[in-house]
């Protein structure tokens, strides 16, 4: 019996703290069973273990989850201890999550070990622009976290784009993240009158001041907010000036398993992107059956079409969001048809087809060179 390749996986966060990134790499590594997974994460709290077993991969968290400064030490203290690990373990490859969070301790790592292929994937939701002014203090090693990758994988063909333009020149794929069919399917959830919902970190970037300044134009609706962040506190009082805060229902974060209820009692959903990487999002409600609104920006093309797979709006326009909701609500046969496409895509995006891709043309390639 071969013995199982090992892969360390660099990630600044993991279980129990959850985005879309952690969900990827278990989805992902729960569904491979001949590759044994560890990790280098951080410790976000004192109460976190500093080992345990999540899954398919051996967890360990460094820091002392009391200091502020814990993030950017982690960008320093994360190499010293995958090497330390490394002379354990012998692992066959690195797997960095995400440039701005995993690079540069990747790109440490690797210029201790040159023979240990890296796999760099990028999952960055943010405008590039914004994440390299954000790692000008570390510019160098965050620029070889591309130049020294051996492969790198991208959920969208946006952030491939990106890797090329941070000089990246080795093989590139893109695999998007994926869905759990089964857990988004089901049946409307009943309720009164037309309930736009958003799903997303109440943050710049996802543009839910737009939602709520396009509220005002459509008198009859409601929309639900499922998310916390920055930004709460300014929204909510955008609702007040703008008088539609009775229309509105914040309902703060929303476990990922009790996501489909909210969806499903939902008509819309609809994230006016500004930035966006992939948006596993607006895949988890096509598999929910109910109509998407976005805009055109980063990763989002690659699956939203307007009036093929969902309703595209324009970026910083809340007259446009107002017009595509007004023709889901009048039009419900062409609106059922999107619906119909959208659902058949989003059987694409199932995470067992995901997670053999990421074997078969990430992982593997990395020891058969």
């Amino acid at each position: 019996m071969l013995e199982k390749k090992k892969i360390l996986i660099l990630s600044l966060a993991y279980y129990p703290h959850v985005g879309g990134a952690e969900v990827a790499i278990k989805e992902i590594t729960d569904r491979i069973s001949d590759i044994e997974f560890h990790m280098v994460t951080m410790r976000f709290s004192p109460s976190e273990l500093a080992q345990e077993q999540i899954g398919n991969i051996l967890v360990h968290r460094i820091g002392n989850g009391s200091s502020m400064l814990d993030k950017f030490f982690f960008q320093l203290r994360a190499a010293p201890f995958a090497s330390a690990l490394h002379r354990q373990h012998t692992y066959d490859a690195v797997w960095a999550m995400m440039a701005h969070s995993a690079g540069v301790p990747a790109a440490l790592f690797k210029q201790s070990h040159p023979d240990v292929p890296l796999l760099l994937t990028l999952q960055e939701g943010d405008p590039p622009k914004h994440i390299e002014r954000t790692m000008v203090p570390l510019w160098p090693l965050f620029t070889r976290a591309f130049t020294k990758a051996d492969r790198v994988q991208t959920i969208s063909n946006f952030l491939g784009v990106w890797a090329r333009a941070r000089h990246f020149k080795g093989p590139l794929i893109v695999i998007p993240n994926g869905v759990d069919l089964l857990h988004f399917a089901g049946a409307s959830i009943p309720h009164e009158g037309t309930v736009l919902v958003t799903a997303s970190r109440l943050v710049h970037k996802n543009a839910v001041d737009d939602i709520i300044r396009a509220l005002k134009l459509l008198p009859d609706v409601r929309l639900c907010i499922a998310g916390t962040g920055k930004e709460e506190s300014a929204l909510r009082m955008l609702a007040r000036r703008e008088g539609v805060e009775q229309r509105i229902e914040f309902i703060g974060h929303v476990d990922h398993a009790q996501l489909p209820n909210v969806l499903h009692a939902s008509d819309i959903f609809i994230r006016p992107s500004r930035s966006e990487g992939m948006g596993n999002a607006f895949i988890e409600a096509m598999a929910a059956g109910i109509p998407v609104i976005g805009t055109a920006v980063g990763g989002i093309p690659d699956f939203l079409h307007d009036n093929e797979t969902g309703f595209v709006v324009e970026v910083n326009n809340p007259k446009s969001i107002a017009a595509a909701v007004q023709k889901i609500i009048s039009d419900k046969t062409n609106t059922a048809r999107i619906v119909q496409n959208a659902m058949q895509l989003s059987k694409e995006y199932d995470w067992n087809i995901v997670a053999e891709r990421m074997e078969k043309e990430a992982f593997e390639p990395l020891w058969q060179k």
